[in-house]
């Protein structure tokens, strides 16, 4: 029995612990810990309701909009508040843009490394990379002599020795198996949506003042100037421009992201069978035309249970609840707390750092372990695309069929690392085909004079009821996103945020059950202890954001990436 343990994970948001036990070459047990205090709950208690949104938005610096979304909407839903039609069209704008940018930065910049042999790509042939990308797309830049320049730019920067993104990776690893003009398109498509990504932000920054941690939410709608002729926020000449963002992202996923990770999962196809974990998923629901209008949600809500697709189950928030068992916390009476009655009471216990395993410790992580109706769930871009699928909505099952048809994969292999890394890139599609339409309704509304954007009443403390809880919940790009607020006395009296790394990277509860990361991670084959790349893939297919999951981390003690083999 061999133990490893890798602290931090990198090439996620935040800090993580993984630890697994390895047994004749496969996971046989494993333990994933945050390893940064949560804290941001007691920050908002005791605060003006109104503005719980700015502040709980720096839960991250990468989900900034969703936190801002999530907290709003769990402030109206408490105060009674219904907004307006163009409110809920910027937000789903500033939503949906998110979403197609976090997901191609992940794929690209976070966890294509996994896949792709960076220095292998040194060995390529110019000319047989572009008789390759021709073969996938029509994508413009598809020339020998622009491989070749991107192939010169890779060797001018690895003979600096400053390597950057690219120190420290597992190159030469057995498990990679792309040929080198593969991983040099990958390299060119890493490289492209580094410049990619400038623009598609133009959005947040259009439509939420900047980027990242937009400024424009507000309790009752959106505080953004909306007019023809308007200085500011979204006029003619603005909304030109984000129909020309929109234009350049849809042709970036369409001619490149989709295609390469077709192509990537033709080539990695055995991954099918890895990484499958509890097999229950959790949505909450997201992205409809008007506001409260479930018939028109893109994701609707729902569980599966079992993996099976023939049926839907609801989603009653009063079910959800979350236990300490194994976390670094406390109650002050008994093990699990629905959300409206939960406590941030920090106990660390120990190990001490540096330290070994976090298998025979009782505590052993910062995150609570989120459980519904006492199920673990896993949420994400798979649970979503796996419960619109089974509820028939049209373009999802267009769009996974479609998927499974080209790369010859059964329906099966969606219960997979390589399936959660189809779900992102499907769902990435899906939403930047709707930017489009939500702008061009945004546009008549403006050209018709239909102009109002916040509900003013809803600034009035002196209407609110003495008492009230609201729940606010998003499909945030890593999943099911909620929070819950108590609003007392026009004050904050409680406030708790169960987020999807939550969900997915939670510890064992009292019963011993494994989270979503923990679970996926057994049966994972381990060529090599000393570079266990193979755990890194199914952990980068959730895409970990542990500063949401935690939210606040103490820096004195520094940190250093390491892999101990026990």
């Amino acid at each position: 029995m061999t133990r490893i343990a890798i602290d931090p994970i990198t090439r996620i948001e935040g800090h993580l612990r993984i630890e697994v036990e390895v047994d004749g070459g496969t996971v046989r047990d494993a333990w994933s810990s945050g390893t940064m205090f949560r804290g941001l709950e007691n920050i908002l208690r005791g605060r003006d309701p109104r503005d719980a949104w700015m502040l709980a938005q720096r839960a991250c610096g990468v989900c900034t909009t969703v936190h801002a979304l999530a907290s709003v909407r769990a402030v109206e839903a408490a105060l009674g508040i219904t907004i307006p039609q163009n409110a809920h069209l910027v937000r789903n704008l500033i939503a949906g843009s998110q979403f197609v940018h976090d997901h191609v930065v992940h794929f690209y910049h976070l966890h294509a490394l996994d896949w792709v042999d960076v220095v292998s790509a040194t060995n390529a042939d110019p000319a047989k990379t572009a008789a390759l990308q021709q073969s996938l797309s029509d994508w413009k830049n598809n020339s020998p002599t622009y491989f070749q320049g991107v192939l010169d730019r890779l060797k001018g920067f690895i003979g600096t020795g400053q390597l950057g993104p690219f120190a420290f990776g597992y190159w030469g690893h057995p498990a990679y198996r792309l040929s080198p003009e593969a991983n040099l398109l990958a390299v060119a498509h890493y490289l492209e949506a580094l410049e990619w990504q400038r623009g598609i932000v133009r959005i947040h920054a259009i439509l939420g003042g900047k980027n990242p941690h937009p400024q424009t939410y507000a309790v009752g709608g959106m505080a953004l100037r909306m007019a023809n002729d308007a200085p500011t926020g979204l006029n003619r000449t603005t909304a030109g421009q984000i129909a020309s963002a929109i234009a350049a992202a849809k042709a970036f996923v369409d001619k490149v992201l989709i295609p390469d990770v077709a192509y990537i999962a033709g080539e990695y196809r055995d991954w099918a069978a890895y990484g499958r974990g509890i097999g229950n998923y959790l949505v909450y629901g997201d992205f409809s035309d008007r506001p409260g209008d479930a018939a028109s949600l893109i994701f609707p809500p729902g569980r599966i249970i079992g993996r099976d697709l023939s049926k839907v189950e609801p989603v009653d928030q009063e079910k959800i609840a979350e236990t300490v068992a194994h976390s670094w916390y406390s109650y002050s009476s008994g093990d699990q707390k629905h959300p409206y009655e939960g406590e941030t009471r920090p106990e660390y216990t120990g190990p001490n750092p540096p330290y070994e395993t976090l298998a025979d410790s009782e505590a052993y992580s910062w995150l609570k372990a989120p459980r519904y109706d006492g199920r673990a769930y896993e949420v994400g871009p798979l649970a979503r695309v796996l419960v619109a699928y089974a509820s028939g909505r049209a373009e999802v099952k267009a769009a996974v069929d479609g998927f499974l048809s080209r790369t010859g994969l059964g329906k099966d292999a969606l219960f997979s690392t390589l399936g959660r890394i189809a779900a992102r890139a499907l769902e990435t599609q899906i939403l930047v085909n709707h930017l489009q339409g939500w702008l061009d309704q945004l546009v008549a509304n403006m050209n018709g004079g239909q102009l109002q954007i916040a509900d003013s009443a809803s600034w009035q403390p002196g209407s609110w009821p003495a008492e009230a809880r609201g729940w606010g919940a998003e499909e945030a790009p890593r999943g099911a996103l909620g929070h819950w607020v108590v609003v007392k006395n026009q004050k904050i009296e409680n406030y708790q945020l169960v987020v999807p790394s939550t969900w997915n990277g939670s510890p064992r509860d009292a019963g011993g059950n494994r989270g979503a990361w923990e679970e996926s991670l057994i049966g994972t084959p381990i060529a090599d202890p000393e570079q266990p790349i193979e755990v890194l893939r199914t952990v980068h297919s959730f895409d970990p954001c542990m500063a949401c999951a935690v939210h606040v981390f103490d820096p004195t003690g520094g940190a250093s990436t390491e892999i101990r083999v026990v």
